[in-house]
């Protein structure tokens, strides 16, 4: 089974309050998942990658097999196709939990998408973080 996903991750300061948000289709463009969450103070590359975190872990749980990943964050996106290095520690422990995960799909490609084209799961990380701030 194949899908999209749209991840964002943001920190209102950076370092500062920050939430994940992220929504899962399946193959005919349906929303089959979708989260929302405050994980409390940290930047926003961390959270960005915490974002695509907890959407692959989601797409495992939905048995997605091909999975096509959008995020607005081109440095993210660069360091898991690796064009960038990671150069900071925290990140780097992220990058290697996404890349475990990512060896599980049959097919997984990470692809960098303007803010507008990611309304959606930039919508569910500012509901989280009006919520919880």
């Amino acid at each position: 089974m194949q899908g999209k996903l749209f991840t964002d991750g943001g920190a209102r300061g950076n370092p500062g309050p920050a939430a994940i948000g992220g929504v899962l289709y399946n193959e005919n463009q349906e929303e089959i998942a979708s989260f929302s969450e405050y994980i409390g103070e940290t930047t926003n590359n961390q959270a960005e990658y915490r974002a695509l975190l907890k959407g692959l872990e989601l797409a495992l749980e939905k048995k997605l097999e091909e999975l096509a990943c959008f995020l607005d964050s081109e440095l993210v996106v660069k360091q898991l196709n690796k064009e960038y290095r990671v150069k900071d520690a925290e990140l780097a422990k992220l990058f290697v939990k996404i890349w475990n995960l990512s060896q599980q799909f049959k097919v997984i490609s990470f692809s960098h998408v303007r803010r507008e084209f990611n309304k959606e799961a930039d919508r569910l990380v500012n509901q989280a973080l009006d919520n919880n701030i």
